[in-house]
C-alpha cells in the first residue's frame, strides 16, 4: 500500500505522500515487491500524478525503470467524499468517481478499490439500494477500459454477497481485508466461501478483535484458515501488504519482513 515506504504522515497510518511518493518505487524493488497500490485521496490531490496527463507518464516511466508495477488504486477519496448517504447518491462524487476510473483508464490501473468502511459504511437499507443502483451505472463504463471496482465493506457476509449478487456485473467485485474480518469478528471459512466467486483483491493486515491495526501474527487475523481458502477458491492475484507501521526509517526491512511472512502463508497453505 502506497505511503508504507515513506515516513508516515502525522497522526495517520496511511495517506499519500505528496513529498516522496516518486522515492517508494525504488524502495519497492529493494523490498522485493512488484506492485504498489496507489492512494488517491483529497488531501494532496493537487499533487498526485494519478491527476493528470503527465503524472501518469512519469509513473509509467518510473515502473518501467524499476520493475514496480501500479496495478490497483484506493479511492480513500470517497472516504470523505461520500459516494451515498443518508440524502442519497452525491452526484457530485459519482461524477468524480467515473473521472477517476477513467485515469485509472488511462494508467492501465487493473481494479479501483471504493472504501465503504468506518465514516462510509453502508449502515442502511436506502444506502447499499443507493450503491446498487449507482454501480450499475458506472461499472459498464469502468469495463470498458478494462478497470474493474472492487467493493471494501464491514457488510456482514451474507448481506455483502447479496449486494454483490444485486448489481450483477463481473466488473464488480469484493475486496477482502484480513485484518478487518479479524476485527469484525467473522469467520474468514464462511466469508470466503460466500464472497469467493466475487474475490477481486486482497489486504493483508492483522488487527485485535474490535481493536487497531497490529503487527502481523500478534493480531486475531486467522491468516492459516484465510490463506487455505485463498487457495481453495483459486485466488491468484497479487497481495497488498495493508500492514502496522514499524520503526520509522526502517520502512524497506520492515517492508521484507512482511513480505516474507506473507510468502510462509502462501508456501504453508500449499503444503
Amino acid at each position: 500500500m502506497q505511503g508504507r515506504l515513506s515516513t508516515p504522515p502525522a497522526g495517520r497510518i496511511q495517506g499519500f505522500p505528496a513529498a516522496s511518493w516518486a522515492e517508494e518505487f525504488p524502495r519497492a524493488r529493494a523490498a522485493g515487491l512488484s506492485c504498489i497500490e496507489w492512494i488517491y485521496e483529497t488531501s494532496g490531490a493537487d499533487a498526485n500524478p494519478l491527476g493528470t496527463d503527465a503524472g501518469v507518464a512519469r509513473l509509467r516511466a518510473l515502473a518501467d525503470a524499476h520493475g514496480v508495477h501500479v496495478w490497483s488504486v484506493c479511492a480513500d477519496w470517497y472516504m470523505e467524499e461520500r459516494l451515498v448517504g443518508p440524502g442519497g447518491v452525491n452526484p457530485t462524487s459519482v461524477e468524480h468517481l467515473r473521472w477517476l476510473v477513467g485515469r485509472c483508464g488511462a494508467l492501465s490501473v487493473r481494479y479501483v478499490i471504493l472504501p465503504f468502511v468506518d465514516s462510509s459504511s453502508l449502515r442502511s437499507e436506502a444506502e447499499r439500494a443507493a450503491i446498487v443502483t449507482l454501480l450499475r451505472g458506472v461499472a459498464p463504463v469502468a469495463a470498458d477500459l478494462g478497470v474493474e471496482i472492487h467493493l471494501e465493506t464491514d457488510l456482514p457476509p451474507a448481506r455483502f454477497r447479496a449486494l454483490l449478487e444485486a448489481v450483477g456485473h463481473p466488473a464488480v467485485r469484493a475486496n477482502y481485508d484480513t485484518g478487518n474480518s479479524a476485527a469484525l469478528g467473522y469467520d474468514p471459512a464462511e466469508e470466503l466461501t460466500l464472497l469467493g466467486p466475487w474475490l477481486g483483491s486482497v489486504h493483508i493486515k492483522d488487527r485485535v478483535r474490535g481493536g487497531g491495526t497490529v503487527p502481523l501474527g500478534s493480531g486475531d487475523a486467522n491468516f492459516a484458515a484465510c490463506f487455505r481458502a485463498f487457495r481453495s477458491i483459486g485466488f491468484a492475484r497479487w497481495y497488498v501488504l495493508q500492514v502496522a507501521r514499524g520503526e520509522t526509517g526502517a520502512e524497506v526491512d520492515w517492508a521484507v519482513r512482511n513480505r516474507q511472512f506473507v510468502e510462509r502463508q502462501v508456501l504453508e497453505a500449499a503444503a
